[in-house]
């Protein structure tokens, strides 16, 4: 009877190693949170989430496209959202000292009546190869808002 307990003991650890294998496997390298929709609780739900998996160690990236890209903006001041009473930008800012890039769509700017000299301090435009080449790489996760 004991040796049964041992060999279902056994069986069973060895059933389980690749399952905790997996899990480890879950955890990604980077992630490219790419934002635009015009909507703020959108936009604070990218960054919050962003600054969850900054936390946890993922290296994260924000491009901002179309309306998101006001948050790029040194003019933007938005209006603060519950429970935590910070704006989108401010939780991207965040990101930003986190070790996170933030940059704006190739399109933003001359689409916009913006020049490079109106973006906050850090924020950059963005290449589209270097972008393409992150959201192929095998390490990194692509996530849209």
């Amino acid at each position: 009877m004991k040796a049964n307990k041992l060999t279902a003991l056994l069986f069973g650890s060895i059933l389980a190693a690749p399952l905790a294998s997996q899990a480890n496997d879950n955890q990604i390298d980077k992630a490219l949170i790419i934002v635009n929709s015009g909507s703020l609780q959108t936009q604070g739900m990218a960054m919050v989430l962003g600054n969850a998996m900054q936390d946890k160690g993922t290296h994260v990236d924000v491009l901002l496209c179309d309306k998101a890209g006001d948050l790029a903006l040194n003019a933007t001041n938005n209006k603060q959202l519950k429970p935590k009473n910070v704006t989108p930008e401010q939780m991207m800012m965040k990101l930003q000292k986190g070790g996170a890039s933030v940059n704006v769509c190739a399109l933003y700017l001359p689409n916009s009546s913006h020049s490079k000299d109106a973006l906050r301090e850090g924020v950059g435009v963005a290449a589209p190869p270097e972008i393409a080449q992150q959201m192929t790489a095998k390490n990194t996760r692509v996530f849209s808002f």
